[in-house]
């Protein structure tokens, strides 16, 4: 099975430009929606990705991400690998970035939120539904079995700050996710092979 990996020190602009046109785990939520179907088409067309809004609670995840990751290496002995864009084995266009790769078969997924939705996942013991397809979506570009969900905020007590969850492999979910996604990027293709005649037709 072949996949394509860019490791962290690849330089940021190789690994941009490898998510532009493509359908990536953050968007696995929104392949029926027809903005984001729009907006692959004009990536398509530019070459230029869409600009992304960054929040202050996007930016807070983004510089906790770190501590995170080395706090579940330090409570499970496990090392994660970071990588950067993996490539779907048999859907062209399509990829996945996990937030890193665990021994043989797993993946960690880093969510650093609100400490109220943290306090959430502490109480339910469960992964939010929302990230499910995202995290299936990932094992399905990588091939592995599992994601450890991890909750992680420092602002609680040491003892409270992180919260691991296993997330086995459901290939009944893949395969779904996989024909949607194959059916999404068919229409992409097909509205930008569209626009593209009308060049023909000036």
């Amino acid at each position: 099975m072949k996949k394509t990996l860019f490791g962290t020190n690849t330089a940021n602009h190789l690994v941009h430009m490898r998510l532009i046109w493509k359908f990536t785990n953050h968007r696995t939520c929104q392949f029926c929606e027809k903005p984001y179907r729009i907006e692959l088409v004009a990536e398509r067309l530019t070459g230029k990705s869409t600009p992304g809004f960054t929040s202050a609670a996007m930016q807070w995840g983004v510089e906790c991400e770190p501590m995170a990751r080395s706090a579940y290496e330090t409570e499970t002995g496990l090392i994660v690998t970071e990588v950067g864009f993996v490539d779907h084995p048999t859907i062209a266009m399509a990829g996945a970035s996990p937030d890193g790769l665990v021994g043989d078969d797993g993946l960690i997924e880093i969510k650093c939120p609100e400490t109220k939705t943290h306090i959430e996942t502490l109480t339910s013991k469960k992964a939010p539904s929302k990230y499910i397809p995202q995290m299936q979506w990932q094992m399905a570009c990588t091939g592995r079995q599992w994601v450890d969900f991890v909750s992680f905020d420092p602002r609680l007590p040491e003892h409270l700050m992180l919260e691991i969850i296993r997330v086995d492999r459901d290939q009944s979910l893949i395969d779904q996710y996989s024909e949607a996604v194959s059916i999404f990027l068919a229409e992409v293709s097909k509205t930008v092979e569209l626009l593209n005649s009308r060049s023909s037709k000036c």
